[in-house]
């Protein structure tokens, strides 16, 4: 869900540049930095990126640069004659010595209604640059994000191919493990001496013993797994959830095959399984 998007429209008194970077995140968290001249758009603005950005950590911001040195502010004159001139009378009564030099006077432009802006509200001919201009910063956002969706696809796959070669290496080791338990245990029996006990039910209990141990399930399931996250990968956008939700079950399912397994082999192949799961839950939170 990483992006980044910038562009700059030219207006007759000034440049408006519009910049929108995303970041991971579970929602959609935007926080914006508008200027007053646009706040009354803010919510056409909100509406626009919640439309197009489905989730992510998103900061959106307008910056306005002044072609012309000239400002718009304009200082009202009868405002600031009106406030001298109870300046004035009050240096009367005081008897101090009245303000004289500019910059005695500076204080007089920090009074209420003396300084004024031409422009407080954009008009609609720039709302619609400035629009034209959001919109095309979101299709750089969005370009950003499509060149690494397809990153993230070629990946995810790989991923999931060293996972089903891992899973189908370890079944060399199940059979083996199933004789080697068996054996052990035999051969801790026939070290007791003066034990007497009933072949029969040793048979029962090693049978119990050792499908508390069968791993057929756990097989089953993380490939039925690793199949589904393919399968919801080629779907429609927006199902980077749904593919978070399948790497969890699919790390249930290699876990319990790690603590089932009592082989080397094998708990060296489970190993390697979880690296590479781990490498695809990091990189499925990018994906919308």
């Amino acid at each position: 869900m990483t992006g980044f998007g910038k562009v700059t429209a030219e207006l007759p008194t000034k440049k408006v540049t519009i910049e929108i970077k995303a970041l991971n995140s579970k929602q959609l968290d935007l926080s914006t930095r508008i200027p007053p001249i646009y706040k009354a758009k803010e919510m056409a603005i909100r509406s626009l990126l919640l439309q197009q950005l489905e989730r992510g950590k998103v900061d959106f911001s307008i910056f306005i640069e002044d072609i012309h040195k000239s400002s718009s502010a304009q200082i009202n004159q009868e405002m600031f004659l009106y406030y001298y001139q109870q300046i004035l009378s009050l240096s009367t009564r005081l008897g101090v010595d009245a303000p004289r030099s500019w910059n005695e006077l500076q204080g007089i432009f920090r009074l209420p209604d003396v300084i004024s802006a031409e422009q407080t509200e954009a008009d609609e001919q720039e709302w619609a640059v400035v629009e034209e201009a959001i919109r095309s910063a979101i299709a750089q956002l969005q370009e950003f994000r499509t060149q690494e969706g397809a990153m993230l696809y070629r990946l995810f796959q790989e991923k999931i191919r060293n996972i089903t070669q891992l899973l189908a290496e370890i079944d060399p080791y199940e059979k083996e493990r199933v004789e080697k338990i068996r054996a052990r245990i035999l051969d801790a029996l026939a070290k007791l001496t003066g034990v007497d006990y009933d072949q029969n039910r040793l048979e029962q209990e090693l049978i119990y013993y050792i499908e508390k141990l069968d791993i057929n399930e756990e097989k089953n399931r993380l490939s039925n797994h690793l199949k589904y996250f393919l399968e919801t990968l080629e779907a429609a956008s927006g199902q980077g959830k749904k593919l978070g939700f399948i790497a969890q079950e699919m790390g249930r399912e290699i876990n319990t095959l790690g603590s089932k397994s009592n082989h080397a082999e094998m708990q060296k192949l489970v190993v390697r399984m979880k690296d590479e799961l781990e490498q695809i839950k990091e990189q499925v939170l990018n994906v919308l």
